[in-house]
């Protein structure tokens, strides 16, 4: 593998495991908020709430990120997984803003200081609703439509052991599945149920990231003959 390729594997394995990092603790650090109608009225430190949405957000560009590492690497076999895999990680990132601007937009109302109590509750509701649906859509859907593109290449390639894209390319279906119940209130997206829907997608995406941050890719991808596997491969 040449010191390039190997450089872009470490990043984006690197920033894989960024992902993992900023996303884990933000649920809790926004349940003052996102579990309780009135925190809008209430008084204490917003600073968790800040925090989460700014872990969003590093999570977001960080997402971004590991498919503008992989391009080079993935457009040697599929120029339309390539670009694909970027719009749809450009596209969870857009999704997982707008749900951070939503909480922070609940936090400048509470402290204005102004508003009519009542019509500080709506408000609060609404953007939190924007939200839960904006966290559905992101982190819910769109890591399968990640799956599809990239571990597509990863399993046909070889790029990494077989049986880690292939998690991914299982919890695709079982992550949309579970998405969809979700709304049409078949389980709450924060219940066991939703998260055992959700292991093999997130077991996939931090597997992929550490064994490309610690050994990079399977084989020479500086080798392959791009034009012939673009044809072979697309999608």
């Amino acid at each position: 593998m040449d010191t390039k390729t190997r450089r872009l594997a470490l990043a984006a394995g690197v920033l894989y495991l960024v992902t993992f990092a900023a996303s884990m603790p933000t649920l809790g650090m926004k349940a003052p908020l996102t579990d309780h109608a009135d925190w809008i009225l209430g008084h204490g430190s917003d600073t968790g709430i800040i925090a989460a949405c700014l872990l969003d957000f590093v999570c977001a560009v960080a997402g971004i990120g590991t498919a503008v590492a992989l391009y080079p690497v993935v457009r040697r076999f599929s120029r339309t997984s390539a670009i694909g895999f970027i719009t749809s990680r450009t596209l969870e990132a857009a999704i997982l803003v707008v749900g951070a601007i939503s909480l922070m937009s609940v936090v400048s109302l509470r402290n204005s200081g102004v508003g009519d109590p009542a019509a500080l509750l709506t408000a609060s509701e609404s953007l939190v609703a924007t939200h839960r649906w904006a966290f559905l859509f992101g982190p819910g859907f769109m890591p399968a439509i990640n799956a599809l593109f990239l571990a597509t290449v990863m399993y046909r390639a070889r790029l990494v052991p077989r049986f880690i894209p292939l998690m991914g390319l299982v919890g695709a279906p079982l992550l949309t599945a579970s998405s969809i119940a979700t709304m049409f209130g078949g389980h709450g997206q924060v219940s066991s149920t939703a998260a055992a829907f959700a292991l093999p997608i997130a077991a996939w995406e931090f597997s992929v990231g550490v064994y490309m941050m610690v050994k990079g890719f399977q084989r020479p991808v500086d080798s392959v003959e791009a034009p012939a596997l673009n044809h072979a491969f697309a999608v």
